[in-house]
């Protein structure tokens, strides 16, 4: 490395959307430090977002025989602290980071202020409450984690997904393939949640993708995974037979990277809040989501303007949050989500219709 460089790792197990939002601090890091040498520690099957990447120097892989084999995971933190970081930043903050992080040796361990964490950790930064500049606190916290090592606190950035030419072209092959006239517009639909908490009702998504195609002439792709397919296939039986003559059902990217491939091809994405919609973002392509009641709109509504749109039950119905906390909401997400009628916002839903 040049003189007065760095060796820098950021850290951060966790989920594929959390992954790619974690990787702003990668490149905020080499704009502000090109001279730095950045490494990103995640779990192997979120790489797909962040293969690419320009502002990552070298991926460090968590396995996940590290989690089930204690002697794996000491030979693996051995590894760590052979690299000699400098500084060590951890998004995650969990056991298993913080020991990542501990062992490492770096002079400088960075991280949020939780409980037991000053014993693994020498700089501790407090969470924010308040989103200022409109980007979503998941952005503004992670930027927070930066300011021991900038003289000036960052601006927010967007998330990015790097497609090589090769991929671009062959999601264009595959869509001509299966529409070769493309004459419609094309949405992909989040069709599920991560978990069923975090998904929308089946039959009022099926609602809603009946209003879309009365409205709109277009054809619909499913982002899922084939063991969710007899869940698809369900909110795919609630739909009358016209948005079913406009959704190609069977039709499925065979792998993450090819999915982003047609992602980018896409119009717009609308549904379930999560990795996906993170996902169509780092692309920019418009999204419409649909947050779960339980999940806070003010943390993961990033960078909502008119081309990314979000609605939460609390946006219309507030007072059904009123003196609740988050556990007890969490606990009556299925009762909150009967209440999450789509007529609520088919409003905003045309409105961004008629953009995208």
């Amino acid at each position: 490395m040049e003189e007065n460089s760095k060796k820098i790792l950021v850290i951060q197990q966790k989920m594929i959307g959390d992954v790619l939002t974690s990787s702003i601090l990668c490149e905020l890091i080499k704009n502000e430090f090109p001279h730095h040498e950045v490494h990103y520690l995640i779990n192997s099957h979120t790489y797909p977002v962040v293969e690419g990447n320009p502002f990552i120097d070298k991926i460090v892989f968590f396995k996940d025989t590290y989690r089930k084999n204690k002697l794996k995971f000491y030979s693996f933190l051995k590894t760590i602290k052979r690299e000699q970081y400098d500084v060590v930043i951890d998004v995650y903050c969990k056991l298993e980071s913080k020991l990542i992080t501990y062992y490492s040796k770096a002079p400088l361990r960075i991280s949020y202020n939780k409980s037991s964490s000053s014993y693994f950790y020498n700089i501790l930064i407090d969470y924010l409450s308040e989103d200022k500049k409109t980007v979503g606190l998941a952005i503004q916290n992670r930027i927070s984690l930066l300011t021991p090592i900038f003289q000036e606190r960052p601006d927010p950035i967007a998330p990015k997904i790097y497609l090589s030419d090769k991929e671009k072209k062959e999601a264009t092959d595959f869509l001509k393939f299966i529409d070769a006239s493309r004459k419609k517009k094309l949405y992909m639909i989040s069709i599920l949640g991560s978990d069923l908490s975090k998904t929308y009702h089946f039959d009022y998504m099926a609602k809603l993708l009946n209003h879309i195609i009365d409205y709109k002439n277009a054809t619909i792709l499913f982002n899922y995974i084939p063991s969710q397919k007899e869940d698809v296939e369900k909110i795919y039986n609630l739909c009358t037979t016209k948005t079913q003559e406009s959704i190609l059902l069977d039709v499925y990217a065979p792998s993450l990277r090819s999915f982003l491939g047609v992602l980018a091809h896409c119009d717009a994405i609308i549904g379930n809040e999560g990795g996906a919609i993170n996902m169509a973002k780092a692309l920019d392509i418009p999204t419409f989501a649909i947050f779960s009641p339980w999940i806070k709109k003010e943390a993961w509504g990033l960078f909502e303007d008119k081309n990314n749109v979000t609605v939460h039950l609390n946006d219309f119905k507030p007072d059904l949050f009123e003196n609740k906390s988050r556990k007890q909401i969490r606990e009556n997400v299925a009762q909150l989500y009967q209440e999450f009628n789509p007529e609520l916002f088919y409003d905003k839903l045309i409105d961004f219709l008629d953009r995208y």
